[in-house]
């Protein structure tokens, strides 16, 4: 029987919507406004303030983003089987907000400094808090609803603005602090946001109607150690855990085997189990996942030059000066975020169009389009630099890498993780979904790498421009080569037979990293 504020709270709405939903929309933009906001800074502090070269700066600035996509792989099993998403997220909340205060202690600079333990220790609270709060909070929005709700897309449209609007203004203004009054005001700035995203989400529990809650409530109040609860045995784990994210961000070499041992094992768990347990439409679907996975990792490995390479060279190499004022190079973060809300209901209906004319791409075609636009991006700015000859690239071509790059992402994202939810079966949905985020970080660490190479031997804007020429025509040729077995890919889904009791989990959405839900694709 439903609590009767809970049905009281059901009636109260805004836009049509339940009042919850606008509770997580409000905790989330605060969440992605710290997250979005710090890292524009990250690669600027890393090398101005504590002094490292542009390639370790890089593996640090990819270690540290893979971890965050990692981490919500642990985070939602734990929500799923003991915490509930919404102390899950409540958590995680407060984790962020000491890792966001904890970078506003900047210290003197330079890798001597003692207030490096504290940077190290911000990165950790940072990364453990965005395991319990990132994928939960996406979730909460659906179990907002009924499954067959024909709200639920619309919620998740207004979740998804709520992500990039938090993501475009911590570029904005805690980019543009940072970098002209100094890092402490950036990052203080983000601790702000997160702090007010926390608030957010305490006050508004009770329009949450108690969803989200633990499934074995009776579990987490059991004692277990000298009295202390289950519950706060698993706070306190995740606290330990703080102390191993901070030696392993100190030693990058350690994600790198990490991702790699744990890429090794998943893939072969998913092929065993595809093989040995699956019918053979299963299996192929499977088959046909993993292709998109493996193809995702090259994507994000490009798209992510943004916070780490592609940062570095627009505050060094581009001319960007717009109506005589010369704009810090962090608050280009936020073209991204400014594109998506302004692209992504066109992308929608432009997929709508050529759907109902017979026309739309399958999935896999999508997917390889993105992979060859975020190729065709660099190969642009390339252009545009090798142009504009020794002076300064023109602030144009900053313009055009982020638009071309978010048109790709459009185009492979929300298709991926739509993607994801329909090929897997309902015992492997979790899993899958993990694969997904598993492939993000690997990107990201990867993004690292490729931005490292950009740094090295002393190349300058020409080292840069030679690795931008050359991952550009690499991400073309493989977007090119999966145009063509596109149609083998979409044999491989078997569309024809799917059913909608064989979709796993519907609807949940990330953010421009790990966004979206192609709403033309799951209604097909």
């Amino acid at each position: 029987m439903a609590h009767p504020d809970h049905a009281l709270e059901a009636q109260k709405t805004i836009l049509g919507h339940p009042r919850g939903l606008f509770v997580l929309f409000f905790a989330e933009m605060w969440e992605r406004f710290s997250y979005y906001g710090m890292r524009a800074l990250l690669i600027f502090y890393l090398v101005q303030h504590w002094m490292f070269s542009d390639s370790d700066a890089s593996v640090i600035y990819g270690a540290y983003t893979a971890l965050v996509y990692i981490a919500p792989v642990v985070g939602g099993y734990l929500a799923d089987r003991y915490l509930g998403q919404r102390k899950a997220v409540l958590f995680g909340a407060v984790l962020l907000t000491f890792g966001h205060f904890l970078m506003a202690f900047e210290g003197t600079g330079g890798q001597d400094a003692p207030e490096m333990n504290i940077f190290w220790l911000a990165l950790s609270f940072i990364i453990v808090g965005s395991g319990f709060l990132k994928a939960n909070i996406s979730v909460m929005v659906g179990q907002l609803y009924p499954r067959t709700d024909i709200r639920r897309d619309p919620a998740y449209t207004i979740f998804y603005m709520g992500i990039n609007l938090g993501a475009m203004l911590g570029s904005l203004i805690a980019g543009y602090l940072g970098q002209t009054y100094g890092w402490k005001y950036g990052f203080g700035a983000a601790g702000v946001g997160m702090l007010l995203g926390l608030v957010v989400f305490v006050i508004g529990k009770p329009m949450l109607m108690g969803r989200g809650e633990s499934r074995a409530p009776e579990r987490l109040a059991k004692p277990v150690l000298g009295g202390i609860t289950f519950e706060w045995v698993l706070y306190a784990l995740a606290f330990l855990s703080v102390g191993l994210v901070w030696f392993m961000i100190q030693n990058q070499k350690l994600v790198g085997f990490l991702l790699g041992g744990a890429g090794v094992v998943l893939l072969g768990y998913v092929l065993v189990t595809a093989v040995f347990k699956l019918s053979r439409e299963e299996r192929n679907r499977i088959i046909a996942a993993l292709y998109l996975i493996v193809g995702s990792i090259l994507f994000w490995a490009l798209f992510e030059q943004a916070g780490a390479s592609l940062n570095l060279f627009t505050d060094r190499s581009v001319d960007r000066a717009i109506f005589g004022w010369e704009v810090p190079a962090s608050m280009f973060q936020s073209l991204n975020s400014m594109y998506i809300i302004a692209l992504a209901p066109l992308f929608a209906m432009f997929w709508l169009w050529l759907a109902k004319r017979g026309w739309e791409p399958s999935a896999p075609a999508k997917f390889a389009l993105g992979v060859v636009m975020v190729g065709l991006g660099f190969l642009v700015l390339v252009w545009g630099a090798q142009a504009a000859g020794p002076g300064a690239t023109p602030v144009i071509f900053i313009f055009l890498i982020y638009l071309i790059h978010t048109m790709g992402e459009l185009c492979l994202s929300p298709v991926g993780l739509s993607a994801m939810n329909r090929l897997a079966p309902a015992q492997m949905a979790s899993l899958i979904m993990g694969a997904w985020f598993f492939a993000s970080a690997t990107g990201n660490f990867a993004a690292g790498l490729i931005s490292a190479a950009t740094g090295g031997e002393g190349g300058g804007v020409d080292r840069v421009m030679e690795v931008y020429f050359n991952v550009g025509w690499l991400a073309v040729g493989v977007g090119v080569v999966m145009l063509v077995i596109a149609p083998v890919v979409k044999k491989l889904m078997h569309l024809e037979t799917l059913r909608d009791d064989d979709l796993a989990g519907q609807s949940e959405l990330g953010e421009p990293a790990a966004a979206g839900i192609d709403v033309t694709e799951e209604r097909r």
